[in-house]
């Protein structure tokens, strides 16, 4: 029986990680769970999970559950940043998943490694931020970090039973998201339903953005430097629209190997939470007679600037990435409050990152300095 924390448990990667609680009860038990604002359906979460710890945002949030939860199976409540770095650590559990999106993630993942669980990792801006001080906590406590990001997961599963020495090449594939084809004309009339479309995917709204931006895939460029320990020169960003193949490794001998399966997250997740083994989610294979042929293109960067700064991030290092993820968390939320338009996105982030004086091997209070600076000069450009 593994014991959980899931941090993020009523978002896409959340939602689904209980639906695999929910198939092998007898292998899994949630014992902490944490959410942001969605109140109504962490309620439900907890009646039928019924775990012993839950944080959610604030002290408002706690509130409201306080009255809705009534009897005595209710769990420990609490908020906050605080609260959120109890569930990370919390005594019984053996694995966390941390689902949570945005730098809010970064605090409670240290949390988790420090206190020696092990980490099922979906927040991608944890490794962005600060992916030399995470890997280097993991390494000191001796603990694994397992990606769950489909990208992050098939590239794991591909460097399985090979000497990571003999490693070429990362083939990082993207979806191209809803606007892979609209000439960049016509980028300045995308509206927010546009934008919250996504072809294959099923995601929330900010993930959602990022993909339509192709600042996802410059997330995961920064991420896969730190979880494989490879120079961005050894990741190129293929844009696969049929979002079969999650990702491919070349090795030195021209040798490449691929993972696919259908555009579901569930099977990335289950495999974090279960590796070595892999469990009977009863998903069907790809029917390959159908699909015909899979399509791989270079990834069009005057239209998607985001992994240019993606890269020059990685290459500059420092404080420069963590400045990158937050200028785009205020621009991507000022977006989907319809405050900027869509090509305003990339400005904002291009004019942060510029106006920002990089610190070198920074520590950790560095980091969050370097995040509260570059959100208020994002706010300040809007």
């Amino acid at each position: 029986m593994k014991h959980l924390s899931i941090l993020g448990s009523t978002g896409s990667i959340g939602t689904s990680a209980l639906e695999i609680v929910r198939m092998y009860p007898d292998r899994f038990k949630v014992k902490a769970l944490t959410a942001a604002n969605n109140i109504d359906c962490l309620v439900g979460q907890i009646d039928e999970f019924k775990p012993e710890l839950v944080a959610v945002l604030d002290e408002t949030k706690a509130l409201k559950l306080l009255k809705v939860l009534k009897g005595s199976c209710r769990p420990q409540i609490l908020f906050g940043e605080a609260g959120y770095c109890e569930a990370a650590s919390y005594g019984s559990s053996d694995l966390v998943l941390l689902a949570m999106v945005g730098a809010v993630g970064l605090k409670p993942a240290l949390c988790a490694i420090e206190s020696k669980k092990q980490i099922a990792l979906a927040n991608k801006e944890t490794l962005v931020m600060a992916g030399e001080i995470v890997m280097a906590k993991a390494l000191e406590n001796n603990i694994s970090i397992l990606p769950v990001d489909s990208e992050h997961s098939a590239i794991f599963q591909c460097l399985k039973g090979n000497r990571k020495k003999e490693l070429e090449i990362i083939f990082l594939t993207a979806s191209g998201g809803p606007f892979r084809e609209l000439p960049f004309d016509s980028f300045k009339d995308i509206s927010l339903k546009d934008a919250l479309r996504h072809p294959t995917w099923k995601m929330g709204n900010k993930i959602t953005i990022d993909s339509a931006t192709l600042m996802n895939k410059g997330l995961e460029i920064i991420e896969a430097v730190h979880l494989f320990e490879v120079n961005p020169e050894k990741i190129q960003v293929l844009v696969h629209p049929q979002s079969i193949v999650h990702s491919m490794v070349g090795y030195k001998d021209g040798s490449i190997m691929a993972q696919m399966g259908q555009p579901d997250m569930k099977a990335a997740i289950a495999y974090a939470m279960s590796e070595p083994e892999r469990l009977d989610l009863q998903m069907d294979f790809p029917d390959f007679t159908t699909i015909g042929s899979l399509a791989f293109e270079k990834p069009d960067t005057q239209k998607f600037p985001s992994l240019l700064f993606a890269f020059e991030a990685c290459k500059q290092k420092g404080t420069l990435p963590a400045v990158m993820n937050a200028a785009n968390e205020v621009a991507v939320c000022a977006f989907l409050e319809k405050r900027i338009g869509f090509l305003d996105i990339f400005r904002l982030i291009s004019s942060t990152m510029e106006h920002h004086t990089r610190i070198d091997n920074p520590d950790l209070s560095g980091i969050i300095e370097a995040d509260c600076w570059a959100r208020e000069k994002a706010q300040s450009l809007i």
